[in-house]
C-alpha cells in the first residue's frame, strides 16, 4: 500500500481530477451564490475533470518515463481520445438527450397513464473552455507535484 501513496504520477492525475471537480462547486458558489455539492459527483461542467487528470497523468509519465517512450505515447494517444470523448462525443450526447426531454414533454400526451419517462440527463460533456481550463489545471498540478519541466 505504500507503494500507491508513492506513486506520484498516480497522485498527480488524482489530485487534478479532484481539483477540477472541486472547482464545480467553488465557481457556481462564487457566480451565483449556490452551493450544489452534488456537483461533485457529476460529469460534465467547467472545467474538465476528465481533461485535467488525464493531462496530469499524460505529462507525469512523460517527465518520468521519457517524452520519447512508449508509456508516453500510450498515455498521450489515451489522453488525446479521452479530451475527444469529452468535447465532442459527450457534449453530442447531452445535446440529443435535450432534443429527446423536448420531445417527451412535447408528446406526452400520447404516452399511457402509466408511462412516464424520466428526463434525460443533458450535462454529460464539456465545451472546448472547460476542456482548456480542465487542461490547465492538469498542468498546474504537474508544475506543483514535479517542478518547471
Amino acid at each position: 500500500m505504500n507503494e500507491f501513496f508513492a506513486n506520484q504520477v498516480l497522485l498527480t492525475a488524482m489530485a487534478a481530477n479532484f481539483a477540477a471537480q472541486g472547482l464545480k462547486v467553488i465557481i457556481p458558489l462564487i457566480a451565483e451564490r449556490k452551493f450544489e455539492l452534488h456537483r461533485l459527483f457529476e460529469t460534465g461542467g467547467m472545467p474538465s475533470s476528465h481533461t485535467a487528470g488525464i493531462v496530469a497523468l499524460a505529462g507525469g509519465i512523460g517527465i518520468t518515463q521519457g517524452w520519447d517512450s512508449a508509456l508516453f505515447a500510450v498515455a498521450f494517444t489515451f489522453a488525446a481520445f479521452v479530451i475527444y470523448d469529452a468535447a465532442k462525443v459527450r457534449q453530442a450526447a447531452g445535446q440529443h438527450a435535450e432534443v429527446l426531454n423536448g420531445l417527451i414533454r412535447e408528446l406526452e400526451h400520447l404516452f399511457d397513464k402509466d408511462f412516464r419517462p424520466q428526463a434525460l440527463k443533458t450535462l454529460l460533456g464539456h465545451t472546448v473552455p472547460q476542456v482548456i481550463a480542465g487542461a490547465f489545471i492538469g498542468l498546474l498540478a504537474i508544475f506543483i507535484s514535479f517542478g518547471p519541466f
